[in-house]
């Protein structure tokens, strides 16, 4: 129905004009003239994907533990599907790896001199920067692969890091069973000290998670980080003490320089791990930093990087 104005002019002779102009519709209306933002407020409505407080993301992201872990083994179960040996790939990749490192810095480099059980302890550093490596560069991806998903469903986008690295810790668990069997032949006995596996692992899986969810917010704005990282991860591994003892390359080098190498929070896993398994190193003793710099590096790094995630909430996936 057309609106109808009241054009009539008021008594007492005012010209016309001076009232304002007053329409049917605006009168039965109580909504009219009122700014969107203004209708926001006094129905309760939010903006559609806007970042939720730090607390509320939190929740939401632990409402969907269950479907992070179905997620990553549904993932796992599928990444081996098309190989005719399928999950053995999970044991034989880090094993092939430590073969041929093995070659060329074990028998070419000489670099297992002064090391008792150079195999498991080339073998320890492999796998468990392994575990950080893939973590790292599967968090860097996880946003840019599955930007389908992220526009189909509502959930929170630090689901897909965590579940990224989720995976990588299950690998991780069937590898350490070949590494146990591994250190064992070598001529390793078991000790109590393996139990220390079990928080130096949960510690290194909070790092790799907050690393993992700082690379995904990295990735997502900058999508060509995914080409440079495995670069970045060969270069990382070289310092970190995987093929050699760091100590003896730093003997002689500034004292600032031994401080920063050894501060690596991957030496450091690995440090820890080694600890745990290899009764025969030169050192039975762990320094007294190792565990206060694993700790320090998980909350800073663990935090931290979902932090910085939490902040980007809104924009994965758009554009």
């Amino acid at each position: 129905m057309a609106c109808v104005t009241n054009q009539q002019q008021p008594s007492g002779g005012a010209e016309f004009g001076s009232a304002p102009v007053v329409t049917t519709a605006e009168a039965q209306d109580p909504d009219a003239g009122l700014a969107p933002a203004e209708l926001a407020a006094r129905y309760g409505l939010a903006v559609s994907g806007a970042r939720p407080s730090l607390a509320d993301y939190t929740r939401q992201l632990w409402s969907r533990r269950s479907f992070i872990l179905a997620y990553a083994t549904a993932r796992l179960t599928a990444m081996y599907t098309t190989a005719k040996l399928g999950q053995v790939w999970q044991v034989a990749t880090p094993l092939l790896n430590a073969g041929v490192y093995y070659l060329i810095f074990g028998l070419l480099l000489k670099t297992n001199r002064g090391i008792p059980n150079f195999i498991a302890y080339l073998c320890t550093g492999i796998f468990v920067f392994q575990f950080t490596q893939s973590a790292v560069l599967a968090g860097t991806r996880s946003i840019a692969d599955n930007l389908g998903l992220i526009r189909a469903l509502h959930f929170p986008r630090a689901c897909l890091p965590i579940a990224m690295t989720v995976i990588q810790l299950q690998q991780l668990i069937f590898s350490m069973f070949v590494l146990g069997v591994i250190v064992l032949l070598t001529g390793e006995p078991f000790t109590l000290r393996w139990f220390l596996l079990l928080p130096a692992l949960l510690l290194q899986f909070v790092f790799n998670t907050g690393l993992a969810l700082l690379m995904a917010r990295v990735g997502a704005k900058t999508t060509d980080t995914a080409q440079l990282m495995p670069f970045v991860m060969r270069t990382w591994m070289y310092i970190s003490g995987v093929f050699y003892n760091l100590n003896v390359f730093t003997e002689h080098a500034p004292h600032w320089v031994s401080t920063v190498l050894n501060a690596n929070p991957a030496l450091v896993y690995i440090s820890l791990i080694r600890y745990a398994l290899i009764e025969s190193q030169t050192a039975n003793t762990l320094p007294p930093h190792v565990w206060p710099l694993a700790l320090a590096w998980a909350l800073v790094v663990g935090v931290g990087g979902y932090v910085f995630f939490w902040r980007s909430e809104e924009e994965y996936g758009r554009g």
